[in-house]
């Protein structure tokens, strides 16, 4: 029999008969509580416990098909094939058994370390000597593990970039709870990191008269402002719109990311008229502002891989050329992150304030000294608040603090604010009922900004970023200004 056949026929009893009779009387007498057993100590077994998917056996079984896919002996055709082999597997496994596959890929395929540190010995000792960029290399693929090599070979067939993209995303809920995973959710993000580069990748706009199954997408993937009917989605593929997506070779229906783009002759401050079905399109000759309000990642299994940026840089490119009147290049943003914050921080804001604003403060809520949760309280109906409430000001004056101050290593905390700011945009303007659908004041009281994308001033705004200050506008600073004043 050779190789490929048996792999075929193992992986076929792996699929077809989980459990042959010696190993379900293997689990009948395993423990009824028994401890989480490392995989090497499961291989090393005779016995599956009650909280383990695959028998000791199943899984040096699946062990040794993992290690013939990269089989150094084969071509990487037939690698690739072997992978598809295990792939069909895979997809028929039940999430506990594909869990042991990963603690697999994660555990065992791992980098020889006498390999690794003899490496390293050499190359320090190379130091400054004409060997130092052999040795440097030598150390270099030393330290390469052979699962970068297991991942290398699933990505030879047209299937297999779509199917780990999937993996991973199915990975993603239990990284948190299982440590072990960290490693190949790494090594994964790694490849894909190479893979999904910006330069291979091509940006497509999204139109009315793209295939119903991508327009589709649109409505699956909007993660900002929910897509509710296709009156909705017609809306915002309109003659004054404009909708953009990367995509890759090997996912060609699938748009990694999308932006959402609405063409006005002023920064917008509020999402209603811009999701109105009703609104007449706005008059392209007279469009001098592109408004980005809503951009969505659609792959889970991409986490952690960056185009945002570079699509924002060639969608800016594309609606220059076609549209040279066009000035001002801002977004519509939400504050996802803000309640949340001022929810911990109130007592910290408060403590900001004079005795002037906590008096009016006091008056406005008809208590002696309001609290954090007695003022938390009264903010529950934001849209109610007139405009000279002191309330409403405090929400302002916060809201400036969380997106021109507030820092989590060393980066805005706020994780829109992190995406924009870190694109080179500056914080332009709070817009007071922005966005006062249910998400909306859920999210911030319904409060939106709008980041401006100045063309002239992207490095700038970056290097001031990497040195720990925000880039605000004028507007933003009078708010942190009236805060610190008081």
């Amino acid at each position: 029999m050779n190789a490929t056949t048996w792999l075929e026929r193992s992986v076929s009893r792996l699929r077809t008969g989980r459990k042959a009779p010696a190993e379900e009387g293997e689990a009948a007498v395993a423990a009824e509580a028994a401890p989480v057993r490392s995989t090497r100590e499961r291989l090393d077994a005779t016995l599956r416990q009650k909280n383990e998917a695959l028998s000791p056996r199943a899984l040096r079984r699946t062990l040794t098909e993992l290690r013939a896919v990269i089989d150094p002996a084969i071509s990487e055709v037939e690698g690739g094939r072997r992978a598809r082999v295990l792939q069909d597997w895979y997809e028929a496994a039940p999430v506990e058994e594909r869990r042991d596959l990963w603690l697999l890929m994660s555990e065992i395929f791992v980098a020889d370390p006498e390999k690794a540190k003899t490496a390293q010995a050499q190359f320090a000792a190379a130091l400054g000597t004409p060997d130092e960029a052999v040795a440097e290399v030598n150390y270099r693929r030393a330290t390469v593990s052979p699962r970068r090599r297991l991942l290398q070979r699933f990505s030879v067939y047209p299937e297999g970039i779509p199917f780990l993209v999937n993996m991973r995303a199915e990975m993603q809920p239990m990284l948190k709870g299982d440590r072990r995973l960290r490693a190949l959710d790494v090594e994964m993000e790694y490849m894909f990191s190479t893979w999904f580069d910006v330069g291979f990748l091509d940006l497509r706009r999204i139109s009315w008269d793209s295939p119903a199954s991508l327009v589709e997408k649109l409505i699956k993937y909007e993660a900002v402002h929910d897509i509710k009917s296709w009156a909705d989605v017609k809306n915002r593929l309109d003659s004054d719109r404009r909708c953009y997506g990367f995509f890759h070779p090997r996912l060609p229906g699938e748009p990694l990311i999308f932006v959402e783009v609405a063409l006005v002759d002023e920064m917008t401050d509020s999402i209603t008229p811009l999701l109105d079905e009703s609104a007449a399109a706005a008059d392209l000759d007279r469009a001098t502002t592109a408004i980005f309000y809503s951009i969505s990642n659609t792959q889970n299994g991409l986490r952690g891989v960056s185009f945002g940026d570079s699509l924002i840089k060639r969608v800016v490119e594309t609606l220059k050329e076609e549209f040279p009147r066009l000035k001002t290049f801002a977004t519509l943003s939400p504050i996802p992150g803000f309640r949340g914050w001022l929810g911990r921080n109130m007592p910290a804001h408060l403590a900001r304030l004079d005795d002037r604003h906590r008096a009016e403060l006091a008056r406005v809520t008809g208590l002696d000294a309001p609290g954090a949760a007695e003022l938390l309280a009264a903010l529950d109906k934001p849209l109610e608040l007139a405009e000279a409430s002191p309330l409403r000001q405090l929400l302002l004056t916060a809201a400036a603090h969380y997106l021109g101050g507030e820092m989590s290593d060393g980066k805005p905390a706020d994780p829109v604010a992190r995406f924009h700011l870190g694109n080179g945009a500056r914080v332009e303007r709070l817009n007071w009922a922005g966005d006062p659908s249910a998400k909306g004041i859920k999210q911030s009281w319904g409060l939106m900004v709008n980041y401006l994308y100045d063309l002239r001033r992207l490095d700038k705004h970056r290097a001031m970023l990497a040195q720990g200050r925000v880039p605000i506008s004028g507007d933003i600073d009078d708010l942190l200004y009236k805060n610190k004043k008081s």
